[in-house]
């Protein structure tokens, strides 16, 4: 399943694309091929050619053949290739997809190497722990992406506010001014499940709970209702659908008409909103979702991708090597700076502090969380029973008994029924 997280930050920090399944080859003599499979639009040209040539040179007996992938059928394709003769060396999956290819048992065991060479106790919680199943680290962290709040400095302006909230009462408060003169606090979707699971574990609840290897929806826990709860004051501070999620109309599209305070988004988004509106250029601003206490900013959907090994690899020493060299300090600087994205640790934010959107994206990492990590939990995106359980409450259901009747569909799709 592609990370839709980050559809909206590639399509603007990669002006070419590196089209179809294309080949990208280092080039000279070589003793070995580490064949790589990267997702299309994840790197740009430009990242990949500096890398190959610097890793080339140092390593003289490896070529490189990156082999560019579609994210449309990924699933299937990273499966018949773990399971047959022909397995690339290295594998970029989305974070969330490391459970259901390590349960195909074709996943090398990178745990010695996480923790000697790369120091896995430092990476961000959001990417490292779907990369690891029963204690097993079976995908490298690469890089990660998460949403946080743009909002239109001129209608802040004029609203008195000089300054991002900081608490979620703050942003309460903030957004009740914010929801006047004819412009919304803020524009958010009825159906937008991702910004409701970081309230949710802001409460301390989870979309669903793990025991002994059995999942359990948890929507209708007490916690899980109270970030419901929480959503929809939010969501009523402006003129959002009730039934239907951020794309459903383009919320970006929505906000370039100059009269929404606020929407929750990946900051790669401000470039698609100043296309469609150049008026507001300069006009944007960025901050991290507040959380419940000023000590930290709030709870966020941390998406990206993991670097995984298969067993069957013909080259899975050099392969581990070039993970290595990937997800080490020097590429992943080079490649937070040149595709804005953040950081696999928090101790490098620092190096993209220039960049406003990115730098309030890496702050609110911290606190990045991921999805279930079961390997049904793809299903239950796909059919999705949290996106209508939302509407329900927001249009006057009683939100326990609608949370209690999606914790059984969720609890039953990641039984496999």
């Amino acid at each position: 399943m592609k990370n839709r997280i980050l559809a909206g930050a590639v399509a603007l920090v990669s002006s070419v694309t590196l089209g179809g399944c294309g080949y990208l080859p280092g080039s000279g003599e070589s003793d070995r091929t580490v064949t790589v499979w990267l997702m299309k639009d994840s790197v740009s040209p430009g990242f990949l050619d500096k890398f190959t040539r610097a890793y080339e040179e140092e390593n003289s007996s490896v070529q490189l053949e990156f082999k560019i992938q579609e994210w449309s059928g990924i699933g299937p394709k990273v499966l018949a290739a773990l399971d047959g003769d022909e397995a690339p060396d290295v594998i970029e999956v989305g974070n969330t997809q490391v459970a259901q290819y390590a349960g195909s048992g074709g996943l090398r065991d990178l745990t010695l190497e996480s923790m000697r060479d790369l120091g896995s106790e430092e990476w961000l919680p959001g990417l490292a722990q779907p990369g690891s199943i029963d204690g097993v680290q079976y995908g490298i962290p690469w890089y990660a992406a998460n949403r946080v709040v743009i909002y239109n400095k001129d209608i802040f302006e004029q609203a008195g506010i000089d300054t991002p909230p900081k608490t979620r009462a703050e942003w309460i408060t903030a957004t009740e001014k914010l929801n006047s003169e004819g412009n919304q606090g803020i524009y958010l979707a009825g159906q937008n499940w991702y910004a409701l699971a970081g309230f949710i574990w802001d409460e301390g609840g989870e979309l669903a709970d793990e025991d002994g290897g059995d999942w359990t929806g948890a929507l209708h826990s007490k916690e899980a209702l109270a970030g419901m709860a929480f959503y929809k004051e939010l969501q009523g501070l402006g003129d959002g659908p009730s039934d239907s999620d951020e794309e459903k109309p383009p919320q970006n599209d929505v906000f370039a008409e100059g009269d929404v305070a606020q929407i929750i988004s990946m900051p790669g988004s401000a470039a698609l909103i100043e296309q469609k509106n150049p008026e507001l250029k300069g006009k944007l601003g960025y901050f991290p979702i507040p959380g419940k206490t000023a000590k930290s900013p709030g709870s966020v959907f941390t998406g990206g991708s993991d670097l995984i090994v298969p067993m069957n690899a013909d080259e899975r020493g050099a392969g581990i090597a070039v993970v290595k060299a990937l997800a080490s300090e020097r590429w992943q600087t080079e490649l937070a700076r040149s595709m804005s994205y953040v950081p696999n640790k928090p101790s490098l934010a620092h190096v993209i502090e220039g960049d406003e959107g990115t730098a309030a994206m890496a702050e609110g990492a911290t606190e990045g969380r991921a999805t279930p990590n079961s390997p049904q939990w793809a299903r239950v995106e796909a059919e999705n029973p949290i996106k209508p359980y939302m509407t329900a409450v927001l249009q006057g259901g009683d939100p326990e008994r609608e949370a209690r009747a999606a914790s059984e569909r969720i609890t039953a799709m990641l039984a496999g029924s």
